[in-house]
């Protein structure tokens, strides 16, 4: 898939959490394997969006760990203020991270700063994006503002780049939070859900590779409730 002015547009990496960024999988990183359709002559920058988590330096350290091994010239925290350092870093970035926390609270940050219309435009332009916990879930339809208990969550648009709505690491919860989403919205968009430790290529032809990990997909097919295992190539590598 290319964009309107040329530029291949990149697979989309949505992670369950940070496991998988330190995963290797046939020997090779998956953070490398990530950059394989980059120009190999051009520096690689690579940008961590630390908003959803409100920039916790421990975190951007983890991500900074992940790195070591992978051909990436210069990295950066971007943190939520956003400033005009951050802003010209970004605009130039080859890998960019969204990190876990809060989906709510990441997204609302990305909207204000003007970083939401950054990343699309990078995005656009070839750039990778990896989504980790929350960061893959806004790169979905919807993300979900919890309710009292026995109340329906609110919905609310992210970035609209995954046609479903996404959750991860819900698991033990028997994914009650993505069911309960795609039944408010009456089947018109399905689930995904990614396990602990597992994660999902999303290819720009919109076909999926789930990664170490079996995901979930759900599906309203009039009143009934269909559940898809979506099994990884190589399982619990």
């Amino acid at each position: 898939m290319t964009n309107d002015s040329g530029d291949s547009v990149r697979p989309l990496y949505l992670l369950a959490d940070s496991q998988l960024l330190f995963w290797r999988h046939r020997g090779r990183l998956l953070l490398d394997t990530a950059l394989d359709g980059l120009p190999r002559d051009e520096p690689v920058r690579a940008a961590y969006i630390g908003a959803s988590n409100g920039d916790q330096p421990e975190y951007y350290e983890l991500f900074e760990a992940a790195l070591e091994g992978v051909r990436v010239a210069e990295r950066r925290m971007i943190r939520s203020a956003f400033d005009n350092e951050d802003r010209a870093f970004l605009r130039h970035a080859q890998l960019i991270v969204l990190a876990g926390g809060d989906v709510r609270r990441g997204w609302e940050t990305f909207e204000r700063t003007g970083m939401k219309e950054v990343i699309l435009d990078r995005y656009a332009s070839g750039a990778v994006l990896v989504g980790v916990s929350a960061g893959a879930v806004q790169l979905g339809r919807y993300g979900v503002v919890e309710a009292a208990e026995g109340s329906p969550g609110r919905l609310f648009d992210v970035f609209h780049l995954v046609p479903m709505v996404i959750d991860t690491h819900d698991d033990q919860g028997g994914w009650s939070r993505l069911i309960g989403a795609i039944q408010r919205l009456d089947g018109a968009v399905s689930g995904l859900g990614i396990p602990a430790g597992g994660g999902v290529v999303v290819h720009p032809d919109l076909s999926f590779e789930p990664l170490r990990r079996p995901a979930h997909e759900f599906r309203l097919e009039g009143n009934e409730l269909v559940h898809n295992l979506l099994m990884p190539e190589d399982p619990d590598l």
